[in-house]
């Protein structure tokens, strides 16, 4: 069966947006500090279109990661604050299935990128984008409380970390609102570099 993964980049103080974060500011107030390592990598830039970009392990470890997913899952706040940004070609390039209590037909985008609307709860949106992946992974994209539903469902993978040594003071935190269960993870792989340190985890299933 595939994977459900997910590529966070976090502050030492555990956030993975700044306050405020919403359409006026994507990543909250002070939010970009956690991704400004990424925007010159080659794989991002082009995954945005562009040409250029420098290479090395930062970007063989993204490179290799958005390569992964076949379909996406993600929650309304990420996709109402992302529309605008990630603009008519968004950076998925595969189907995505956003949690939502509004219903509204399926938005098609160029570069292999649609949209559909998932008003039955995460574990459906989940089950679609499972049939849409075939063999490949599914990407669990975020918001905050929607990685959280995952952990604490245990239908979170593997998770990937990029731990930014900056500290935001405010907004949202990954690991909040998980309960009282203990949850285990397995560290698979640590690369640090002068920007990051990029944390790969997967978890350990509880006894049943």
């Amino acid at each position: 069966m595939s994977d459900v993964i997910a590529r966070l980049a976090m502050s030492l103080d555990g956030y993975i947006a700044g306050p405020e974060s919403g359409r006026e500011h994507p990543l909250g107030i002070g939010g970009e500090r956690l991704h400004s390592w990424v925007f010159g990598l080659r794989s991002f830039r082009r995954m945005q279109g562009m040409e250029g970009g420098t290479e090395g392990p930062d970007d063989t470890l993204l490179a290799e990661w958005t390569e992964r997913p076949g379909a996406v899952v993600m929650g309304h706040g990420m996709f109402i604050t992302g529309e605008v940004p990630w603009g008519d070609e968004p950076p998925f390039h595969t189907p995505v299935f956003v949690v939502t209590h509004h219903a509204r037909e399926s938005v098609v985008k160029k570069g292999g990128t649609t949209y559909h609307f998932v008003t039955e709860g995460p574990a459906r949106a989940l089950e679609l984008a499972r049939e849409a992946a075939g063999d490949k992974d599914i990407s669990l994209a975020g918001g905050a409380d929607l990685a959280q539903q995952f952990i604490r469902a245990g239908w979170l993978d593997e998770l990937l970390l990029h731990v930014v040594p900056v500290l935001a003071c405010g907004g949202r935190r990954l690991f909040d609102h998980l309960g009282d269960a203990h949850i285990e993870w397995h560290k698979t792989q640590v690369l640090d570099s002068p920007e990051v340190t990029h944390i790969r985890l997967r978890r350990i299933p509880t006894a049943s």
